[in-house]
């Protein structure tokens, strides 16, 4: 009896040993035959590096092709702090040909991350600086183009277009308005490093970046050119505080030319006030037409014969109620008996509504 029972127990414990195996084998099959990509993928994400490519933003141009907003190429620096064995020499070097503040410098070059961008210092190098810290030849140092926006004519039409920020995302204006439209799809260069962040001899991977759509305005630059001259015009013989004109073709409804004061120029926004540069005033500054709207009305009573100027008369009696609204005069007891003309001469509110009913 007791030989049957260690037998029994026997045969459970290799059923559950043979159960525990096949569990395992299952599991390695899952993740060899099914996980297999995820893995290489995870891998690939764990061992590469990359350094980032700028897409240029699509073109802004007016209604004929002429271009408002375009790109330059600039040079960044960006430093990957594992691949750097001497620290404090790079960021001496560095320090110096930046006209920096070394331990800033050291700081960014001893963080614990992939990648490190030298910002602001490293941003925008010419080429002179460019080449001096490219001439060190220090490992972990790279050098990488970017594109930086450029507005041409600084300026002209600046609060329409709006500016964008270091990192090329619209702020303002158009820039801000069709951003998703205009950023495009950044690149990179994308190489391996172990787990120290030591580079691997492996080959490079280029991945080309994919540029912003162009946008074209109704804008034409000829006619906005003329707007912005006539301000400036205003501005030196009326001295104002602001001022803005706005050009529209009256049978399409598109916007030929806006333009405002005080404006900014596009290409350095961070020198101005936020209420200069955040202030389009033909969008931001709207009131009712009020009395300026009566003349419209009268010429579309003209238009349409409803009225004569001369010959017709109309008596304002002060107030008059129009589907259960009471409408008053501006004048207490209203005008009494006139022409449709010197309706238009006192500004008759009663008189310019009863041209169009």
């Amino acid at each position: 009896m007791f030989y049957y029972q260690i037998q029994k127990r026997l045969i459970y414990i290799y059923i559950m040993i043979l159960i525990l195996f096949l569990a395992i084998f299952m599991r390695i099959l899952y993740v060899q035959v099914f996980k297999t990509r995820e893995l290489q993928h995870l891998a690939h994400n764990l061992w590469s590096r990359n350094l980032p490519i700028l897409a240029n933003r699509g073109l802004i141009t007016d209604r004929n092709g002429l271009i408002l907003a375009t790109n330059i190429t600039t040079t960044s620096l960006v430093v990957i702090p594992n691949q750097i064995q001497n620290k404090e020499e790079v960021a001496a070097d560095l320090a110096r040909i930046l006209n920096a503040n070394y331990d800033t410098i050291l700081e960014r070059v001893s963080k614990r991350s992939a990648m490190e961008r030298i910002h602001p210092e490293g941003r925008g190098l010419s080429y002179d600086i460019a080449e001096q810290i490219n001439a060190l030849n220090h490992e972990g140092v790279y050098l990488v183009k970017e594109s930086k926006r450029y507005y041409p004519y600084g300026g002209l039409l600046s609060h329409v277009l709006g500016y964008v920020g270091i990192d090329n995302q619209g702020l303002s204006g158009i820039e801000l308005e069709y951003d998703k439209f205009l950023r495009g799809t950044d690149g990179a260069i994308k190489y391996y490093s172990d787990g120290k962040g030591g580079r691997l001899s492996l080959s490079e991977i280029y991945s080309q970046p994919v540029n912003g759509n162009n946008i074209a305005l109704t804008i034409d630059l000829n006619i906005q050119k003329a707007a912005e001259r006539e301000l400036y015009n205003v501005m030196a013989t009326m001295n104002p505080e602001q001022a803005l004109i706005l050009v529209m073709n009256p049978n399409t409804a598109e916007v030929l030319a806006m333009a405002s004061r005080p404006n900014f120029d596009s290409n350095n926004y961070q020198i101005y006030d936020t209420q200069v540069i955040n202030r389009n005033l033909p969008i931001w500054a709207t009131y009712e037409p009020g009395s300026t709207f009566k003349i419209i009305t009268l010429a579309a009573s003209l238009q349409e014969n409803k009225v004569n100027l001369f010959e017709e008369n109309f008596h304002d009696s002060g107030s008059v109620t129009v589907e259960g609204a009471r409408m008053r005069c501006w004048k207490a007891g209203g005008h009494g008996a006139q022409t449709f003309m010197e309706v238009v001469q006192n500004s008759c509110n009663l008189g310019c509504q009863q041209g169009i009913l």
